[in-house]
């Protein structure tokens, strides 16, 4: 029988996680992800395999745990719900001083060389990924009625997420919650979902 591992798997990844996050795939050395996660380097290919197969496994791990709050936001039972969650989610996630601020695949997608494109199209198959999610649930949004008839679904989950990833630059670059909250409020009032509200709101009552 082989010896068992002398470390807790699931607290080193987080560890080289928070690694990858701070530092980008290209700028986070060996030796800095042995030291974070408090392994030797035979450990962690044994455990991990290489250096781009341990940030994949860092990246599900990130889309399970700090991502989580997206697929709970998708899930919401109407379009201003939906678009709220998302982007009160993503401020929330990209500000807390658990972790690194912004996105983990806005922080390691920006820069780099041709040598890390796999990594880049991994972090661009999720990002992507999302979007759909998020498409699709605003074009079930429409189909109900949940959305103005001139709302374009497609163009509107594109919106949300490239305001996600401006947010996700300012959060790295050191601002605050209460700044991007801001930023939510503002891209809210930009949203057709206000539109949207305003008209209902402007219905006359029904008599019971």
């Amino acid at each position: 029988m082989g010896r068992p591992r002398e470390f807790d798997v699931e607290k080193a990844l987080t560890a080289a996680l928070y690694v990858f996050w701070e530092k980008g795939f290209e700028g986070a050395s060996l030796t800095d992800l042995t030291s974070a996660m408090g392994i030797t380097r035979p450990s962690l290919y044994a455990a991990f395999g290489n250096k781009e197969e341990l940030f994949r496994k860092a990246l599900d791990r990130y889309m399970t745990t700090c991502m989580r709050f997206f697929r709970e936001a998708v899930q919401a039972p109407d379009a201003r719900s939906v678009i709220e969650g998302v982007l009160y989610g993503y401020a929330d996630s990209q500000t807390d001083g658990l972790h690194p601020p912004g996105c983990l695949d806005t922080n390691c997608a920006l820069v780099g060389s041709d040598e890390i494109e796999p990594v880049r199209r991994a972090l661009l198959a999720r990002r992507e990924g999302n979007e759909a999610a998020l498409r699709e649930r605003l074009q079930r949004a429409y189909a109900e009625g949940d959305l103005p008839r001139d709302a374009d679904p497609a163009a509107l989950a594109s919106y949300v997420m490239t305001v996600v990833q401006g947010m996700s630059v300012q959060a790295a670059s050191g601002a605050d919650r209460e700044t991007l909250y801001k930023v939510v409020q503002t891209a809210l009032r930009a949203c057709p979902i206000a539109r949207a509200a305003a008209a209902k709101a402007a219905e006359p009552a029904v008599a019971g």
